[in-house]
This record gives structure tokens, sequence and C-alpha cells, in this order.
């Protein structure tokens, strides 16, 4: 897959079939757009293009610096690389480029950068100043450029059942397991490892500590998980703790996993973890012994569910 971080960086001589959207999540919804894509493509023998933007509209038109996403832009290319896409083109959106009126973004982006020869949308798309054309105006400028346009039917996308809104609640409540089948992966964080006050190591779960950079990236409701990593070419599984640690005071929330059967240091790598079911809630216990204890519970529950399900 060819990425463009840039629409004015593609390659205009190549003819492109084009769909658009933010894809969140790149959930099985998603997929089944994106399937559509590559068989159109591969049918007329020309170059098969996702166009997505980034940032999200909202966090430059309403400054929405609480706007949570599935995925960070890096996982989000990481996992339409599995698809069979062609191009992926990450157009930068700014206030500027908000402004266009529908022709001048047909013409501009999807006739002159894209060299667009067939579209496949939503019924509900929207687009230009305001976003007040739709897949009507579309098809208009279709027939003015020289290019076709395909819709995703209303019926074709409740076939499906899922949206990105219904994946964020069930992350937000906990639910991984349905998360995950909404998504067709596992969802997963990505960060760096850094110090943190090495409590775990006291209790004889040592943990690692993930920082998440991206402000954006949703982080599931508070708990304890099921989680697995690869990490130097091997699958380890452990457990991770999103919370406060109130059995320590703890002040902020982190992200802490703890790997079974596992000794490295992780200092300052970058990894990603996925995350498979949540066991429990926080909880603050009467003691470090309790919490101990609670900890080896955990661990016996997850190594069961491991050995039985995965």
């Amino acid at each position: 897959m060819k990425r463009y971080t840039d629409a004015k960086t593609y390659d205009t001589h190549t003819p492109s079939v084009v769909t658009i959207g933010t894809f969140d999540g790149v959930h099985i919804g998603h997929k089944k757009i994106i399937e559509r894509l590559t068989e159109a493509a591969e049918r007329i023998n020309i170059e098969s293009v996702v166009l997505t933007f980034f940032p999200h509209p909202r966090m430059v038109l309403q400054k929405d610096t609480n706007i949570k996403l599935i995925n960070t832009i890096e996982e989000r290319i990481q996992i339409l690389e599995k698809t069979g896409l062609d191009s992926l083109v990450i157009h930068p959106f700014t206030k500027e480029f908000s402004r266009l009126s529908a022709k001048e973004y047909v013409e501009q982006m999807l006739v002159k950068r894209l060299n667009v020869r067939h579209v496949i949308i939503g019924y509900d798309h929207r687009f230009g100043r305001n976003r007040n054309s739709n897949i009507t105006d579309l098809a208009s400028f279709g027939i003015q450029n020289d290019f076709t346009v395909e819709e995703i039917s209303k019926q074709d996308i409740d076939d499906v059942a899922v949206s990105s809104t219904k994946i964020r609640e069930a992350l937000l409540d906990g639910n991984i397991v349905k998360a995950n089948k909404y998504l067709g992966y596992n969802f997963m964080l990505t960060g760096k490892i850094i110090k943190g006050k090495e409590l775990g190591r006291k209790l004889e779960y040592p943990t690692a500590n993930l920082h998440i950079e991206e402000t954006y990236k949703l982080i599931p409701k508070k708990g304890v998980y099921i989680v697995k990593s690869l990490i130097n070419n091997k699958t380890y599984f452990g457990m991770m703790n999103i919370g406060y640690n109130p059995t320590v005071n703890g002040e902020h929330q982190t992200i802490e996993t703890h790997f079974f059967d596992a000794s490295f240091n992780l200092y300052g790598k970058k990894i990603q973890i996925e995350m498979l079911k949540r066991i429990r809630d926080e909880k603050k216990f009467g003691s470090v012994e309790a919490l101990k204890a609670a900890m080896q519970e955990d661990e016996d529950f997850s190594r069961d569910y491991i050995n039985s399900t995965l």
C-alpha cells in the first residue's frame, strides 16, 4: 500500500477508484466498503484509493480536545495496510480546506489531484463548505467531470449493524469482547514504556507502564483486562490495569501491564498491546496483602481463559 500525506503528492497520472471517510476503527463495516472498492478497481484495472483526513475535522473546527478516537492515525494506517488497498491518502484537514466549496473540493481534490474515475460512497455522505452537498450533488459533478458515483445504500450499511459509535460505547463500557467482534481484530493500545513507581515489583508483579502520546486515543473503562503483545517476535500474554491504583493512593491514571512468564526490560521501547477481555473493576483493597491476593486470582483467571479460549 502506498501512503500519501497530502493529496498533492498523489501521482495524478494514475486514475483511481476512490472512497472517502474518517474510517475510525477500520471496523468490519468499513472493510466491506474497502472490499467493494478494491474489487471495482481490479475490475476496471485502476488504482484503489482511500481518501481520509487528519486531524479529525472536529479537532480543527470545534477545537474539540475531548474527542476520542478508536485508533491513532498510525494504528489506522497499520490496519488499512492489511486490506489490499493500493493507496491511502491522508490529507491534512485545516480551516482553509474546510472552506472549499463543494465544486472546488471535487475539482481540486478528486479530479485534479486523484484523477478519479469512480467514487464509492455512503448514501448519507456530505461534503463541501458547511457539509452542504450530498451524494446527488456528487453525481451531478461526476457527469460534469467524467466520473461515476456508486452509492452504498442505507440497507447495505444497516446490514452490517456496526458503527464506530457502537464500538466506542462498548469500549467505554469495558466490553472488549463485543468491541473486538465489531472491529474484526483486537482493540489495541500503542505507546512507549516509561518508568513508574515500581510498586508492582514490590508486589512480585512487575509491570510495564504504558504512556500513550496521542491524547485523542480512546482508553477503555477502568479495570483489569487480559491482554497480549508481540515482543521480540514472541507473543506474551498478561493482565493490564487501567486506573488510579487506589489501594496505594495513586494520583494519576496509569496503564500498567504484567506480562506472564517474561523477563525483559522494556523501558523506552514502543510496544502495542492487544486487549482481549475485561476481568473486573478496579478496586480499593484494605491492604497491600489483599491486593496481592486479588492479583493472584486475576492471574489464575487469565491463564485459565487463555488456555481454554485462545
